[in-house]
């Protein structure tokens, strides 16, 4: 009798919290912004830090940022299921046509409408741009990040080529005048995001990823821009195939390094490393561009999203757009022109992206809607190209069909 007394009340004593849980776990359901993010590096801290200060400021409803390595898939998953969808998300600006074009993005019309200084004057063009489809805001910027060339002063100075910098445009011939002036161990240019290079050089060429709404990767166009990289490995400028220019950079051994704004935070911990940061190289001193993608605040259709929650969200977007110099430590270029424009923003080295009108414009998005096959093909075989490794011609066609293929498993998946 003891131990079914005991055992009732114990179950009764269960239901009692589980019930309480329940209860409060609905209520902080409409009073918490689920905020999902693919942020699993370093920027992730920072993303959390700007939360807490929005947090802080006991707003109605609060932000729970969830961070998670592989959130497309997961967001494809709660799509489906309808389950568990996010109430606010960062996704990348390659993400936005497929998105829109499967109608699973909400617009951000009613948030526009509640915060009138979410407007496009007040964020970098492109990367407000990247959401604007059909005259329709689906996302608001966060951020641009670009491909961005780090220099060593030191080496610079030592191979007497600090002239290169005169206009901020490092040329491939420029380069290639080192030729056969390097100490053994040392090199002009490292491979780091050696596909970003190329999808760069392709556009100083006069090149695209598309034609007439199709992928374009076995072009003219495409083929010069891997045959002027290439110029500089045959040469013997850039680092060994399989070793990793970045880390030779870091240990002082590279010129030139061809990686991303966001690791300039890296980089300045690494003691007695002399650096500074300018354009990615050119084919031509008339052209450069920084090839750039964008995170992007976005809501993906969700019944169970209320008008206040939405409020919320405005006024968390809001927040961002005033706050966001915390995101500038993450070696990010802040799209809030209200930030990237302050004296305290130029203290970061990204700034020198957005400088001037010329620095700004070079920040180039591509925002084809079949880019991140395109982008795959580049990354899975630019090594190989650059390095002589492959024939071009037969890759360029092995990359095209590599692209198509993609597509249309990606367009019979949608049927």
């Amino acid at each position: 009798m003891f131990r079914k007394k005991g055992i009732l009340s114990i179950v009764s004593l269960l239901l009692v919290v589980s019930f309480a849980l329940s209860a409060c776990g609905g209520g902080n359901d409409e009073k918490t912004i689920t905020f999902w993010t693919p942020l699993t590096g370093d920027d992730g801290a920072y993303m959390d830090q700007l939360v807490k200060d929005y947090n802080a400021t006991n707003p109605e409803i609060k932000v729970k940022h969830v961070i998670t390595s592989d959130m497309y898939t997961k967001i494809s998953t709660v799509l489906n299921s309808g389950k568990g969808i996010p109430d606010l998300a960062i996704i990348h600006a390659d993400r936005v046509p497929g998105y829109v074009k499967q109608g699973v993005l909400e617009p951000m019309t009613n948030i526009l409408a509640q915060q009138p200084e979410i407007k496009q004057e007040n964020y970098l063009p492109q990367a407000w741009g990247t959401g604007t489809i059909d005259n329709v805001q689906y996302t608001v910027p966060l951020d641009i990040h670009a491909n961005a060339m780090y220099y060593n002063k030191d080496l610079l100075k030592k191979y007497n080529a600090e002239s290169f910098l005169d206009d901020n445009v490092v040329t491939i011939d420029e380069m290639l005048s080192l030729q056969g002036k390097m100490e053994e161990g040392q090199y002009v240019v490292n491979d780091a995001l050696l596909g970003w290079v190329i999808l760069a050089q392709l556009q100083n060429v006069g090149g695209d990823i598309q034609k007439d709404g199709k992928p374009a990767v076995n072009t003219p166009e495409m083929k010069k821009a891997f045959e002027e990289v290439k110029k500089i490995a045959d040469a013997g400028l850039m680092t060994p195939f399989g070793e990793d220019g970045y880390l030779m950079f870091q240990d002082g051994n590279v010129l030139f390094s061809t990686d991303g704004t966001w690791t300039s935070t890296a980089h300045s911990a690494v003691e007695g490393l002399n650096f500074g940061v300018t354009n990615i190289y050119s084919t031509t001193p008339d052209k450069f561009t920084n090839r750039a993608s964008s995170h992007l605040f976005a809501m993906f259709n969700n019944e169970k999203r209320s008008d206040e929650k939405e409020a919320g969200i405005g006024q968390f977007l809001e927040f961002i757009r005033q706050h966001s110099l915390e995101w500038a430590k993450a070696g990010q270029i802040v799209a809030s022109k209200q930030v990237n424009e302050s004296p305290d923003y130029q203290q970061y080295m990204q700034s020198f992206f957005t400088s001037n009108e010329q620095e700004t414009k070079s920040l180039y998005i591509y925002t084809y809607e079949y880019y991140p096959y395109i982008a795959e093909a580049v990354d899975t075989y630019a090594a190989d190209i650059v390095r002589g490794n492959v024939d071009i011609d037969e890759t360029l066609q092995t990359m095209q069909k590599f692209v198509e293929d993609k597509v249309a498993e990606a367009n019979q998946g949608a049927q």
